[in-house]
Protein backbone atom coordinates (compact mmCIF):
# COMPACT_ATOMS: atom_id res chain seq x y z
CA UNK A 1 0.00 0.00 0.00
CA UNK A 2 1.32 3.49 -0.97
CA UNK A 3 1.44 6.32 1.44
CA UNK A 4 0.11 6.03 5.12
CA UNK A 5 -2.12 3.40 6.35
CA UNK A 6 -5.30 5.30 7.49
CA UNK A 7 -6.98 4.07 10.63
CA UNK A 8 -9.72 4.55 12.59
CA UNK A 9 -10.08 3.78 16.10
CA UNK A 10 -13.78 2.59 17.99
CA UNK A 11 -13.18 1.48 21.64
CA UNK A 12 -15.55 2.47 24.57
CA UNK A 13 -12.89 1.90 27.25
CA UNK A 14 -10.72 5.43 26.74
CA UNK A 15 -7.89 4.16 28.62
CA UNK A 16 -7.36 1.54 26.21
CA UNK A 17 -7.91 3.40 23.11
CA UNK A 18 -5.49 5.66 24.08
CA UNK A 19 -2.78 3.40 24.54
CA UNK A 20 -3.57 2.28 21.36
CA UNK A 21 -3.32 5.61 19.96
CA UNK A 22 0.18 5.93 21.56
CA UNK A 23 1.24 3.48 20.32
CA UNK A 24 0.33 3.87 16.96
CA UNK A 25 1.35 7.09 16.25
CA UNK A 26 4.87 6.53 16.50
CA UNK A 27 4.32 4.48 13.71
CA UNK A 28 5.82 6.52 10.29
CA UNK A 29 3.36 4.93 8.06
CA UNK A 30 0.26 4.91 10.36
CA UNK A 31 -1.88 7.57 10.60
CA UNK A 32 -4.65 7.86 12.98
CA UNK A 33 -7.94 9.99 11.81
CA UNK A 34 -10.64 9.31 14.41
CA UNK A 35 -11.43 7.72 17.35
CA UNK A 36 -14.82 6.13 18.05
CA UNK A 37 -15.99 5.29 21.77
CA UNK A 38 -19.30 3.05 20.31
CA UNK A 39 -20.17 1.81 17.37
CA UNK A 40 -22.90 4.86 16.30
CA UNK A 41 -20.32 7.57 16.60
CA UNK A 42 -18.09 5.22 14.03
CA UNK A 43 -20.74 4.82 11.58
CA UNK A 44 -21.70 8.36 11.34
CA UNK A 45 -18.63 9.54 11.04
CA UNK A 46 -17.78 7.27 8.33
CA UNK A 47 -21.06 9.08 6.47
CA UNK A 48 -19.90 12.19 6.86
CA UNK A 49 -16.35 12.28 6.60
CA UNK A 50 -14.42 12.92 3.28
CA UNK A 51 -11.37 10.90 4.14
CA UNK A 52 -12.12 7.23 4.48
CA UNK A 53 -9.94 4.99 6.49
CA UNK A 54 -7.90 2.03 5.17
CA UNK A 55 -8.78 -0.05 8.21
CA UNK A 56 -10.84 0.31 11.47
CA UNK A 57 -9.92 -1.51 14.87
CA UNK A 58 -13.08 -2.44 16.19
CA UNK A 59 -14.00 -3.35 19.36
CA UNK A 60 -16.96 -5.53 19.78
CA UNK A 61 -17.95 -4.43 23.38
CA UNK A 62 -19.14 -1.01 22.85
CA UNK A 63 -22.65 0.98 23.77
CA UNK A 64 -25.20 2.11 21.50
CA UNK A 65 -24.00 -0.05 18.63
CA UNK A 66 -21.47 -3.36 18.82
CA UNK A 67 -19.11 -3.81 16.95
CA UNK A 68 -20.33 -6.85 15.61
CA UNK A 69 -23.90 -4.90 14.47
CA UNK A 70 -21.50 -1.95 13.38
CA UNK A 71 -19.30 -4.46 11.46
CA UNK A 72 -22.23 -5.61 9.57
CA UNK A 73 -23.42 -2.03 8.56
CA UNK A 74 -19.82 -0.93 7.00
CA UNK A 75 -19.02 -4.49 5.31
CA UNK A 76 -22.42 -3.67 3.03
CA UNK A 77 -21.88 -0.34 3.07
CA UNK A 78 -18.15 0.28 2.45
CA UNK A 79 -16.97 -2.87 1.31
CA UNK A 80 -13.32 -1.39 0.63
CA UNK A 81 -12.70 -0.63 4.48
CA UNK A 82 -11.27 -3.59 6.29
CA UNK A 83 -11.79 -4.19 9.54
CA UNK A 84 -9.75 -5.46 12.33
CA UNK A 85 -12.05 -7.26 15.21
CA UNK A 86 -10.34 -5.96 18.75
CA UNK A 87 -11.37 -8.13 21.59
CA UNK A 88 -11.12 -9.62 24.65
CA UNK A 89 -13.02 -12.69 23.70
CA UNK A 90 -10.82 -15.27 22.49
CA UNK A 91 -13.74 -17.81 22.13
CA UNK A 92 -14.16 -20.03 18.62
CA UNK A 93 -17.76 -18.34 18.25
CA UNK A 94 -16.87 -14.91 18.45
CA UNK A 95 -14.19 -15.51 15.96
CA UNK A 96 -16.34 -17.53 13.67
CA UNK A 97 -19.05 -14.55 14.12
CA UNK A 98 -16.75 -11.94 13.55
CA UNK A 99 -15.06 -13.31 10.06
CA UNK A 100 -18.67 -14.40 9.02
CA UNK A 101 -20.14 -10.53 8.72
CA UNK A 102 -16.73 -9.82 7.27
CA UNK A 103 -13.96 -9.27 9.81
CA UNK A 104 -10.30 -9.18 7.41
CA UNK A 105 -8.75 -10.49 10.72
CA UNK A 106 -8.93 -10.80 14.47
CA UNK A 107 -6.58 -9.57 17.57
CA UNK A 108 -7.11 -10.06 20.86
CA UNK A 109 -6.87 -7.13 23.26
CA UNK A 110 -3.81 -9.19 25.01
CA UNK A 111 -1.87 -9.46 22.14
CA UNK A 112 1.79 -7.98 22.02
CA UNK A 113 2.46 -4.16 20.11
CA UNK A 114 3.92 -6.43 17.83
CA UNK A 115 1.35 -8.38 17.05
CA UNK A 116 -0.68 -5.88 16.65
CA UNK A 117 1.62 -3.91 14.29
CA UNK A 118 1.81 -6.98 11.98
CA UNK A 119 -1.80 -7.24 11.65
CA UNK A 120 -2.55 -4.06 10.93
CA UNK A 121 0.38 -3.91 8.12
CA UNK A 122 -0.70 -7.52 6.92
CA UNK A 123 -4.31 -6.12 6.52
CA UNK A 124 -3.07 -3.21 4.58
CA UNK A 125 -1.06 -5.04 2.35
CA UNK A 126 -2.48 -8.44 1.39
CA UNK A 127 -6.42 -7.37 2.37
CA UNK A 128 -6.73 -9.90 5.18
CA UNK A 129 -4.74 -11.99 7.98
CA UNK A 130 -5.78 -14.91 9.71
CA UNK A 131 -3.06 -16.67 12.08
CA UNK A 132 -3.27 -20.32 12.82
CA UNK A 133 -6.32 -20.25 15.41
CA UNK A 134 -8.53 -18.15 13.03
CA UNK A 135 -7.57 -20.22 10.34
CA UNK A 136 -8.46 -23.33 12.59
CA UNK A 137 -11.94 -21.50 13.29
CA UNK A 138 -13.14 -21.07 10.04
CA UNK A 139 -12.30 -25.00 8.75
CA UNK A 140 -14.27 -26.08 12.15
CA UNK A 141 -16.66 -23.53 11.29
CA UNK A 142 -17.17 -24.83 7.78
CA UNK A 143 -17.35 -28.67 9.28
CA UNK A 144 -19.84 -27.88 11.96
CA UNK A 145 -22.17 -26.24 9.39
CA UNK A 146 -22.06 -28.81 7.00
CA UNK A 147 -21.27 -26.85 4.46
CA UNK A 148 -18.40 -29.03 2.52
CA UNK A 149 -18.94 -29.32 -1.07
CA UNK A 150 -16.82 -30.10 -4.64
CA UNK A 151 -16.82 -28.20 -7.63
CA UNK A 152 -19.12 -28.70 -10.60
CA UNK A 153 -16.72 -29.54 -12.75
CA UNK A 154 -13.39 -29.22 -13.25
CA UNK A 155 -13.33 -26.10 -15.77
CA UNK A 156 -14.45 -24.06 -13.40
CA UNK A 157 -11.72 -22.75 -12.26
CA UNK A 158 -8.99 -22.47 -14.35
CA UNK A 159 -5.29 -24.15 -13.13
CA UNK A 160 -4.11 -20.25 -13.23
CA UNK A 161 -6.88 -19.15 -11.07
CA UNK A 162 -6.43 -22.53 -8.83
CA UNK A 163 -2.56 -21.29 -8.65
CA UNK A 164 -3.58 -17.66 -7.51
CA UNK A 165 -6.49 -18.91 -5.22
CA UNK A 166 -3.83 -21.06 -3.08
CA UNK A 167 -1.49 -18.53 -2.92
CA UNK A 168 -3.92 -15.98 -1.49
CA UNK A 169 -4.90 -18.53 1.14
CA UNK A 170 -1.15 -18.71 1.93
CA UNK A 171 -1.69 -14.97 2.64
CA UNK A 172 0.64 -13.95 0.11
CA UNK A 173 0.22 -10.57 -1.74
CA UNK A 174 -0.36 -9.31 -5.08
CA UNK A 175 2.84 -8.57 -5.45
CA UNK A 176 4.52 -11.25 -4.54
CA UNK A 177 2.10 -13.49 -6.49
CA UNK A 178 3.35 -11.74 -9.28
CA UNK A 179 7.01 -12.82 -8.92
CA UNK A 180 6.35 -16.41 -7.83
CA UNK A 181 4.17 -16.53 -10.99
CA UNK A 182 6.49 -14.56 -13.29
CA UNK A 183 3.42 -12.19 -14.26
CA UNK A 184 2.37 -8.52 -13.21
CA UNK A 185 0.40 -7.55 -10.60
CA UNK A 186 -2.41 -6.43 -12.67
CA UNK A 187 -2.75 -9.91 -13.82
CA UNK A 188 -3.32 -11.15 -10.75
CA UNK A 189 -5.48 -8.89 -9.97
CA UNK A 190 -7.80 -9.76 -12.30
CA UNK A 191 -7.45 -13.26 -11.60
CA UNK A 192 -8.45 -12.50 -8.27
CA UNK A 193 -11.38 -10.53 -9.33
CA UNK A 194 -12.67 -13.36 -11.32
CA UNK A 195 -12.30 -15.72 -8.29
CA UNK A 196 -14.05 -13.28 -6.47
CA UNK A 197 -17.15 -13.37 -9.30
CA UNK A 198 -16.90 -17.20 -10.14
CA UNK A 199 -17.02 -17.72 -6.23
CA UNK A 200 -19.19 -15.57 -5.24
CA UNK A 201 -17.67 -14.16 -2.62
CA UNK A 202 -17.34 -10.19 -1.19
CA UNK A 203 -14.09 -10.61 0.38
CA UNK A 204 -10.58 -12.34 1.05
CA UNK A 205 -12.13 -14.32 3.52
CA UNK A 206 -15.33 -15.96 1.44
CA UNK A 207 -12.14 -17.13 -1.04
CA UNK A 208 -10.43 -18.44 1.51
CA UNK A 209 -13.73 -20.51 3.02
CA UNK A 210 -14.15 -21.40 -0.43
CA UNK A 211 -11.31 -23.12 -0.93
CA UNK A 212 -11.21 -25.02 2.35
CA UNK A 213 -15.07 -26.39 1.20
CA UNK A 214 -13.47 -27.45 -1.56
CA UNK A 215 -10.50 -29.06 -0.94
CA UNK A 216 -8.49 -26.31 -2.81
CA UNK A 217 -6.26 -25.98 0.00
CA UNK A 218 -5.57 -27.88 3.15
CA UNK A 219 -5.76 -25.99 6.22
CA UNK A 220 -2.27 -27.85 7.23
CA UNK A 221 -0.45 -26.13 4.11
CA UNK A 222 -2.07 -22.92 4.85
CA UNK A 223 -0.76 -23.50 8.81
CA UNK A 224 2.49 -24.35 7.53
CA UNK A 225 2.44 -20.86 5.47
CA UNK A 226 1.81 -18.94 8.33
CA UNK A 227 4.31 -20.26 10.84
CA UNK A 228 7.03 -19.46 8.16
Amino acid sequence: MEGKIKIFLADDEELFRKGIVFLLQREENIEILFEASNGSDLVEKLKTTDILPDIILMDLKMPLLNGVEATKIIHKDFPQIRIIALTSYNTKSFIANMIDVGAASYLVKSSSPKDMLKTINEVAEKGFYYNETVMEVIHQDILSKNTSRTLLDEDFLTLREKEVLELICKQHSSTEIADMMNVSTRTVDGHRNSLLQKTNSKNMAGLVIFAIQNKIISLDDSNNQIES
